[in-house]
């Protein structure tokens, strides 16, 4: 058990911290003797009872260590980059082995021993970061490193190392490596929804010339410059009716999934623009159709056992034109909770609350539009700061960021290293991949249908667990509801939600001396009850009973 010592001004990202690292705590009482205490407020180090004590701040006064002010906005960690946002300290007299300053060397942690145990200093205000990354998130210069899940690693590191048992709940489901969702934004249905507008003379550059120039320069194969060119040859014929539609192929997307059902975001009008923070968005935002035009593919795709979001055009600034949006997909859909994610991933800190007061189940648009990886600096769908219900699954792949022009524009080898990348920081940190492959991007003039797929089959080989943004968010909710209660002879019993057989189940894993490697448990309602040194698995219906 950790006891927490935190300004109240924190409690709101204490809270969301631990339900990231999903580890038994309390806040900090007095009296009480704690196997680990994490201070984060000024405090009288003599009056702490713990055999670990984890001290927080870039400012912490004490005669017994020397600061100095870091360098860099970059520790290293094990090897490993951690930016940090909200100011930093550095010691003189540290551990260079744990902790440091990437610039200068200096170390970031100081150990200290102490009569009752150790006792560790850390440079920087670990609550601080937190709110930083859930709320402004990290520029895209460092949008690969997962900063968030590298403080809770620095954590249960510094745990491990003293040899005190523990237990968390860690975000990936019993049996899998980690999570994917698959997600589809339907910004082009068909490409006979426009009518020599900008997308289609966009698109006839692209197919004719520069796919010839992408050849040239070993960028793409000639059979797919010839597929584009026989493409925008057929578009007359895609007008008259005497052509299939080579866009909008969502059978194709439900096909090369094979059953790993995906989330497709549908516009819910047509021809509107919406609003940005400083007005009228540009024209050229509006999709050229509504969910309604498209209702019988919507309506297959459901059949198909895929899920149908909102994409949002206002929902993200106004939870009034948010409900309506939400309500077109609902009459298309009959389904009662409705996900979003923003057209053109808009987005800023008020957004949660607008899209809570509207009714939206969970949303999915913090991510970057220019870069992959990591905005929150996780990839655990987590509850922000200002409301109460909403989950955020964070987006971390998106096929535009990683081939337009006007972003990375990467050969698709290079495409796939930089996939790899975060796939393989989300199966060692746990977390979902969630990716984003535009309903037209497999098909011409984009054809990134292979990158796609090698994504796939890499994500089936780490032994993901796949599931639509709806079924990802309910697990995520299953682990949250998960409870650690601690009783008055020291034990710690769990209390599981029953969220019947229709996700995963949680993994329990347990830390005890000597060797303190991990080991997992199956945590179910359904299975039987559990009991590890201190730690007792049950049933929440069965904790009431008692």
């Amino acid at each position: 058990m950790i006891g927490v010592l935190a300004a109240a001004a924190d409690h709101g990202v204490v809270e969301e911290f631990f339900e990231l690292f999903k580890t038994p705590w309390e806040y900090y009482r007095r009296g009480r003797e704690y196997p680990i205490v994490l201070c984060a407020q000024a405090c009288d180090l003599r009056d702490i009872k713990g055999s670990l004590v984890i001290v927080y701040g870039s400012g912490v006064e004490d005669s017994g260590v020397q600061r100095a002010q870091g360098s860099d906005d970059v520790l290293m960690s094990k090897g490993q980059l951690l930016p940090i946002y909200r100011g930093r300290t550095t010691f003189t007299n540290g551990n260079r082995d744990l902790l440091v300053d990437r610039a200068s060397g200096a170390p970031a942690i100081a150990t200290m021993p102490s009569n009752r145990g150790i006792t560790y200093r850390i440079g920087y205000d670990l609550f601080r970061e937190i709110r930083h990354l859930l709320t402004v998130g990290q520029p895209a210069k460092h949008a690969a490193i997962p900063s968030l899940e590298l403080h809770i690693e620095l954590l249960r590191d510094l745990i491990r190392s003293t040899k005190l048992p523990f237990a968390e709940i860690p975000p990936v489901p019993y049996g899998f490596e980690l999570t994917a969702c698959l997600t589809h934004d339907v910004d082009h249905p068909g490409i006979r929804f426009h009518k020599w507008d900008h997308t289609v003379l966009g698109f006839l550059y692209r197919s004719l010339l520069g796919s010839a120039i992408d050849l040239c320069r070993n960028r793409t194969s000639l059979a797919q410059v010839l597929r584009n060119w026989q493409a925008a040859l057929t578009l007359p014929l895609v007008y008259l009716g005497w052509a299939e539609d080579f866009w909008g192929r969502f059978d194709c997307y439900v096909e090369i999934e094979a059953g790993c059902a995906s989330t497709f975001f549908a516009i819910p009008f047509g021809n509107r623009p919406g609003r940005s923070e400083n007005g009228v968005a540009p024209k050229r935002r509006a999709a050229a159709y509504g969910a309604s035009d498209i209702a019988d593919k919507l309506r297959r795709l459901v059949a198909a056992k895929c899920e149908i979001g909102l994409h949002g055009i206002d929902a993200w600034i106004d939870s009034s034109a948010g409900r309506k949006e939400l309500g077109i997909i609902r009459a298309v859909t009959s389904a009662d909770e409705i996900g979003t994610r923003m057209h053109w991933l808009c987005f800023d800190e008020q957004s949660p609350v607008a899209l809570q007061e509207a009714g939206a189940s969970y949303d999915s648009t913090m991510g970057y539009n220019e870069t992959i990886g990591f905005r929150a600096g996780t990839a655990q769908a987590y509850k922000p700061l200002n409301v109460t219900k909403l989950l955020e699954l964070p987006l971390t792949i998106m096929d535009t960021a990683l081939f337009y022009p006007a972003y990375l524009h990467l050969s698709r080898d290079t495409a796939a290293a930089k996939i790899g990348e975060i796939v393989d920081n989300t199966a060692r940190y746990g977390g979902c991949v969630t990716v984003n492959w535009h309903d037209r991007s497999i098909a011409p003039e984009r054809l990134w249908t292979d990158t796609y797929v090698h994504l796939l089959a890499d994500l089936k080989e780490k032994r993901a667990w796949f599931g639509t943004a709806a079924q990802v968010t309910k697990w995520f909710r299953a682990r949250r509801s998960a409870r650690f209660i601690p009783d008055a002879d020291g034990n710690v019993q769990v209390a599981l939600p029953n969220c019947g057989e229709s996700v995963p189940a949680l993994t329990l894993r347990t830390y005890s001396p000597p060797d303190m490697q991990p080991i997992d448990i199956c945590l179910s309602p359904l299975s039987s009850p559990v009991t590890l040194w201190n730690t007792t698995v049950c049933d929440e219906t069965e904790m009431q009973s008692r």
